[in-house]
């Protein structure tokens, strides 16, 4: 059991990682291996006191080094789903299972860009996990649409269950370890919908049917990370303590809104982690 889960490792989230440990609370990071975010690749920082003419990726490092060497950990994935189970959370997170007394968002501003009709047949016939929903699909028909290398390491292992699989390609990476079974597909995903064949994905060069539609991005739309999280457009509301509308649930940095900077970010990790540990203290 982890006292703190923190999704997203920018200042906000290491910021939060520091606290917490000051605190004496066992803290993780989780985010994808290759998300860099936009502070890795600004050349200068001129306005985060005492740090002065710093690169984003210096700063970010030196964030990271000191959480780890106080005992922060980390941990590479993406986190699919966050539930919260009997006064405490269970998260998601790629293939594995993790579980924690309080969660921290702290993903920064970026959202996914949804196909029409994807969010609608999320569950029927769309999926964000070929480990939960792989089996359903035994020997039948599937596409897996990625933007990344993950979707190619999910087809692996998809293709020992289904007859067919056609891959698309959100955005370009490496498709040169995708197994036998799978089809490179050229034409570019436009929506999803179904009718009495089953799932139908548009696409530039006509539709194509199939059983199941399997979709992999670097980050998660709010709504489906995590049931019942208010939202206010892209952003996540919460009050002076950071908690959001779910008890236990805090929220930090650019995904709090305006203003996007650094400076906010990190005061806002502090205070959630004190806010959680809080909240901790409060459930014994």
């Amino acid at each position: 059991m982890i006292d703190i889960a923190i999704i997203g490792k920018g200042p906000a989230g290491w910021s939060c990682a520091i606290t917490a440990r000051m605190r004496g609370l066992s803290a993780t990071v989780i985010a994808p291996r290759n998300d860099t975010g936009w502070l890795r690749s600004a050349e200068r920082i001129d306005n985060y006191p005492g740090m002065p003419q710093v690169s984003g990726r210096e700063m970010l490092d030196a964030f990271r080094e000191q959480a780890l060497a106080m005992g922060a950990e980390e941990h590479h994935g993406l986190v699919r789903q966050i539930m919260p189970t009997g006064g405490h959370f269970m998260l998601l997170v790629e293939n594995d299972v993790m579980e924690a007394g309080a969660v921290v968002l702290a993903m920064g501003a970026a959202r996914p860009k949804l196909l029409p009709g994807e969010e609608e047949h999320l569950g029927r016939g769309v999926s964000y996990c070929a480990t939960c929903d792989g089996m359903f699909y035994r020997g039948k028909r599937i596409a897996v649409l990625s933007s990344s290398m993950q979707g190619v390491e999910e087809s692996g292992f998809l293709a020992g269950l289904v007859s067919e699989l056609d891959y698309y390609s959100l955005k370009p990476h490496n498709t040169d370890d995708l197994p036998d079974l799978a089809v490179r597909c050229e034409a570019k995903p436009n929506a999803i919908s179904r009718d009495e064949q089953g799932m139908v994905l548009a696409t530039d060069q006509g539709d194509r049917h199939y059983d199941g539609i399997f979709v992999f991005r670097a980050a998660m739309p709010l709504g489906m990370l995590l049931s019942d999280l208010k939202t206010e457009g892209s952003f996540i509301p919460v009050d002076r303590a950071m908690q959001t509308n779910i008890p236990g649930v805090f929220a930090a940095g650019d995904c709090t809104g305006q203003p996007l900077q650094i400076a906010k970010a990190v005061g806002e990790g502090n205070v959630a982690a004190i806010s959680a540990a809080g909240f901790l203290a409060k459930k014994g």
